[in-house]
């Protein structure tokens, strides 16, 4: 009986198959003892029912062992899918960790160039309230020397004595000098030749203006510009009273306004006070307008100069051109002389030719003696008598 119920388990766990076996052999222990103590027929029917039992349970030993197979081999599976589990998602996470690497690099570098791109933006910002800052604090100087009517004034003649200053040379403008009335305008500009100046004013009643422009609701606006309207006048009034005397200045007056947003509204929203300005024969003036009239006046002055230097240049032509005219007298009778001496070298040239023909001559001629046995047969060629001896005179053909 033991054989066979280790035969089930030949690849079993060990201490199982012991347990199995002794539980077996316990088993059979109790049906003999109880073989013995039972009578024939009932020992019989133990016998059957001991067969039957050990039938069950080969049985069941049997059925254990395929059961502890398929569980081995479900282990077995279990394990290589784990194994090939585990190995997939070991790759899983590979990839998945080099693809978050990557991104993780990418969003980094992106991240550093949206701060650098972030810093660069920052520092223009930085800059650009560092100008709003310096323009804010030029905007409260402006505003504190508009609020003041002696700071204004002064800003309005510096900005119109600068662009005269610029424009004109010395001498032809002043500041601040007296006219024979006792009054004295904020500039004088000097017309040529002897025609009377031209006066600037460069006050302008801008309370009324900044109250017009201040102006909440159109009831306040109306008044505030009808309020600048009178100043307006009354200051127009007052300029041409004071600076436009006859014989003495212009008959205009320049109005210098020192900003030209102010110069287009008044033209736009007050058209009648520049009417009646022009009328009065003051003209209203930006700064751009008051410096092309500048521009007109330094040509004028340009051409005065040139008129009055007119007559020198003349005088200095006309020297030139004498210097000139003894130049080509000069140069005349240095070229007679050229020819002269050139007449003169002819000459010279043409007899030392003769001279040097007439030597060729002479070196040509040879001396003979009347008798000599070894001279040579004489040629028929003329010759003369001489003293020393018989002179031959022998023609050399000369190119």
């Amino acid at each position: 009986m033991i054989e066979p119920l280790t035969a089930l388990f030949p690849s079993g766990d060990p201490s199982q198959t012991l347990i199995l076996a002794g539980a077996a052999v316990l088993f059979l222990l109790l049906v003999a003892i109880l073989v013995l103590r039972l009578g024939g027929g009932q020992r019989n029917e133990m016998m059957r029912r001991t067969a039957n039992a050990e039938a069950r349970l080969a049985e069941l030993v049997r059925m254990q062992g395929e059961m502890h197979g398929r569980v081995a081999a479900m282990a077995e599976t279990i394990v290589s899918r784990q194994s090939e589990l585990n190995q997939a998602v070991s790759q899983r996470l590979d990839g998945m960790s080099h693809r978050l690497g990557s991104t993780i690099t990418e969003q980094t570098k992106s991240t550093h160039e949206n701060l650098r791109k972030l810093q660069e933006r920052l520092a223009v910002i930085d800059a650009a309230q560092n100008n709003i800052q310096t323009l804010a604090k030029d905007v409260v100087g402006l505003q504190a020397i508009l609020s003041n009517k002696q700071t204004r004034g002064a800003f309005g003649q510096g900005r119109m004595e600068a662009i005269v200053a610029d424009g004109l040379p010395q001498g032809a403008y002043s500041f601040q000098s007296p006219l024979s009335n006792g009054t004295r305008p904020d500039c004088v500009i000097r017309m040529p030749n002897g025609a009377p100046p031209l006066v600037i004013d460069a006050k302008f009643p801008l309370e009324a203006w900044n109250a017009f422009r201040e102006a909440a609701s159109p009831e306040a606006r109306r008044a505030a510009g009808q309020q600048f309207r009178r100043d307006m006048e009354v200051h127009i009034k007052d300029v041409a009273e004071k600076y436009l005397i006859a014989g003495e200045t212009q008959d205009t007056v320049l109005l210098f306004v020192p900003s030209e947003s102010i110069f287009a509204e008044i033209h736009e929203h007050f058209d009648a006070v520049v009417q009646k300005a022009q009328r009065a024969r003051v003209v209203i003036v930006s700064p751009s307008l008051l410096l092309l009239s500048i521009q007109v006046i330094q040509a004028v002055l340009r051409d005065q100069r040139m008129r009055e230097q007119a007559h020198l240049i003349q005088g200095e032509v006309e020297l030139l051109m004498e210097d000139l005219g003894r130049l080509d007298d000069r140069t005349r009778k240095l070229q007679s002389h050229f020819l002269a001496a050139e007449r003169d070298v002819e000459q010279i040239l043409t007899s030392t030719e003769k001279l040097t023909k007439r030597g060729n001559r002479i070196t040509s001629l040879e001396l003979e003696t009347p008798a000599g046995g070894d001279a040579a047969t004489p040629s028929p060629q003329k010759s003369v008598e001489s003293r020393t001896g018989l002179l031959r005179l022998r023609v050399v053909d000369e190119e």
